[in-house]
């Protein structure tokens, strides 16, 4: 059982891979301890979002993977 963590933009360059699998579930203290420190630190600045399955979490710290889901780190988006 395993879910997958999905590291965008800056957040990929920091950790040099695209993508992270862990064992599911997958909670908010579970998703802090699988990511290096400097990843850790960026996903408890309010800017940086998280997807499950698809949704944006309104509350990351709710956060509850299950097996074969998706857990996706949005960094900020900046544009023109």
């Amino acid at each position: 059982m395993s879910a997958r963590i999905v590291f965008l933009g800056p957040l990929r360059d920091l950790v040099g891979v695209d993508d992270l699998d862990v064992p599911a579930p997958l909670d908010w203290s579970g998703l802090l301890e699988a990511v290096p420190p400097s990843v850790a630190d960026q996903l408890k600045l309010e800017r940086v979002n998280i997807a499950c399955a698809g949704r944006v979490l309104s509350d990351k710290t709710a956060l509850c993977a299950q097996d074969g889901e998706e857990v996706a780190l949005l960094p900020p988006v900046s544009g023109g």
